[in-house]
């Protein structure tokens, strides 16, 4: 498994702009007429928030959930409660069952999901705070990266949506 190390560039300003990658992942989506949906644990909504902030998202985004209680991605994503329990919410297997399932629970081509530990608390010595699995899904993968992000909870949400909006580009871009 790799960890992505992804912190230092963001916290250094050598990363993007959040509009600019939305302005990027938008163009591509509408250029092959396809739609996106986000579901969300730790950012609470801040990734469909900041794709949502452009005029016309309604074009390429189609919905977001946001799944904070294990209940909740139960209900809405279908993820499995004995997946939660096996693996625990922050975990490689049910970021993955969270972007699948919004993508089943949607009329999207593309699904990103995020879950992790934002902080101040909740961490333990497995997932300490800043521990964040983000997964994105098509019709034809599903996969999902682990993030050690530092910093205090604004910062850990923060750079999580910019790597999950970066995880999208990417997907976007191989489709």
């Amino acid at each position: 498994m790799q960890v992505k190390d992804f912190t230092l560039r963001y916290n250094t300003g050598m990363g993007k702009d959040s509009k600019e990658l939305v302005q990027q992942l938008a163009s591509r989506l509408l250029k092959q007429r396809q739609k996106l949906c986000t579901a969300e644990s730790c950012t609470g909504g801040l990734i469909a928030k900041t794709l949502t902030d452009l005029a016309g998202s309604s074009d390429w985004f189609e919905r977001g959930f946001v799944t904070y209680s294990n209940q909740a991605k139960n209900e809405m994503l279908s993820v499995p409660s004995s997946v939660i329990e096996d693996y625990g919410a922050v975990s490689e297997p049910v970021a993955v069952a969270m972007a699948s399932g919004a993508l089943r629970h949607s009329q999207a081509d593309y699904a990103v999901a995020v879950t992790g530990v934002a902080g101040p608390g909740g961490g333990s010595a497995e997932k300490p705070v800043g521990t964040v699995w983000i997964a994105v899904a098509s019709a034809d993968e599903a996969k999902a990266s682990l993030y050690n992000f530092s910093g205090d909870r604004e910062t850990v949400r923060e750079v999580t949506m910019i790597a999950a909006l970066e995880a999208l580009i990417e997907l976007v871009n191989s489709g």
